[in-house]
């Protein structure tokens, strides 16, 4: 690393090299330097310690930023590092989180979309309160006062839960630019959810199936067909809506959900009873030529939400129910005809935390299939209305798994 003493006639005359880069030191201030690139680029940079680790912060180019402004400027940053700050962290946090927009997108694009499935709904929570509220404010100016009258106003338009929703996507995107270095501070801390959420714990009733079942019958065959494996596989909604043809074996009655697909994270098999088979063969042939089962009118996407459809089926049932409902009542159904808990615990595929549970994952199959075989027969006696057959099924209680 060669050391001159800076003029602008030395400056002009340095020559790029052949090859990469070049860093020239100045004699007169310690740190301070200029980078020569193998196109001709001169850039001013200084270098610094935070603690043991260097740093370098790029000041400018040369000749738009004069030696004079480049050395005055170096100067105040030396200022700084020895005062025990960070210069260059400063300027990253200034560039990358100038505004709650900029600093919304990068969120997205760096952390959600990577890591979150459900991406998709931080993006529309953030964009339809956060950002048009927030968004043109500098992100370390923003306050806890910015973040309540923001809640406030959703609740006010009559949506709580959805401002508890917001609340929960701010508060961890503020903590990832904490983690990124873009912020030193979270405006969400010392706030609570702006509504209180009970634990749902509805289980449908037979003749509420019965009705909302008849409800989804005057649905478009994609969509009503969604709404039924949810209740005949006890399934998530999710991994119903992207279900792909090539996760199907209709000839054996296998349904394999993928670890990437999977909410937590595993792969699933999945026995598809009768009735099941009877669902997926009213939508073959309408997918036109999409490999998912329920394709999106935009291109290349499988159909994510059903806010309206649910709220037509409500209205045309007669019953107040969310969608999460269906998966719940198939559940609780099962466990109700005698069906052992363990059993409907891996018809669900909940996360099982014993050292064996991934070695163990498939020793169920015949107990889910002859589970879902009798809980879509009994589901048939619900939706006709026929008098309860006996419902109590035997599956080899006596086996015993840890």
């Amino acid at each position: 690393m060669p050391r001159i003493n800076f003029t602008v006639r030395k400056i002009d005359s340095l020559r790029p090299p052949d090859k990469g880069q070049v860093d020239y030191w100045d004699t007169g201030l310690s740190g301070f330097g200029v980078r020569v690139s193998q196109g001709g680029r001169r850039s001013w940079t200084v270098m610094y310690r935070v603690g043991r680790r260097k740093r370098r912060l790029t000041l400018g180019s040369y000749p738009p930023m004069t030696l004079a402004e480049a050395r005055k400027d170096a100067k105040a940053a030396l200022v700084v590092a020895q005062k025990g700050g960070d210069p260059a962290h400063e300027k990253k946090v200034a560039r990358m989180a100038e505004t709650f927009s900029q600093l919304a997108e990068s969120y997205i694009e760096q952390y959600a979309k990577p890591n979150k499935k459900s991406w998709r709904l931080d993006e529309k929570a953030l964009y339809r309160d956060a950002v048009p509220r927030l968004g043109t404010f500098r992100a370390k100016d923003i306050t806890r006062r910015d973040i309540r009258e923001m809640l406030q106003d959703i609740v006010a338009r009559g949506a709580p839960i959805q401002a508890n929703r917001t609340f929960e996507i701010v508060r961890r995107l503020f903590n990832w630019a904490i983690g990124e270095d873009y912020l030193t501070t979270n405006p969400c801390q010392g706030i609570s959810k702006p509504a209180k959420e009970n634990r749902r714990d509805r289980v449908l009733k037979e003749d509420e199936i019965r009705a909302v079942w008849q409800a989804m019958e005057a649905e478009q065959p994609l969509v009503a067909a969604m709404f039924k494996l949810r209740l005949v596989t006890a399934q998530r909604g999710g991994e119903v809506a992207s279900m792909t043809w090539e996760d199907l074996d209709l000839a054996t009655g296998w349904w394999t959900i993928p670890a990437e697909r999977s909410k937590n994270g595993l792969s699933h098999r999945v026995p598809l009873s009768p009735q099941a088979l009877a669902v997926l063969e009213d939508v073959r042939g309408q997918d036109n030529g999409s490999p998912w089962l329920f394709p999106s009118p935009k291109p290349g996407r499988h159909i994510e939400h059903l806010v309206q459809a649910a709220k037509r089926i409500r209205e045309r049932a007669g019953v107040e129910f969310v969608p999460h409902d269906l998966r719940r009542t198939a559940a609780s159904l099962m466990t109700g005809m005698g069906i052992p808990r363990l059993t409907v615990k891996k018809i669900l595929n909940h996360v099982e935390r014993d050292v064996t549970a991934t070695y163990d994952r498939h020793s169920y199959d015949q107990e889910k299939r002859q589970a879902l075989d009798a809980w879509g027969q009994r589901l048939i006696e619900i939706v006709s209305g026929e008098p309860k057959a006996s419902n109590v099924v035997s599956l080899e209680q006596g086996r015993t798994r840890v």
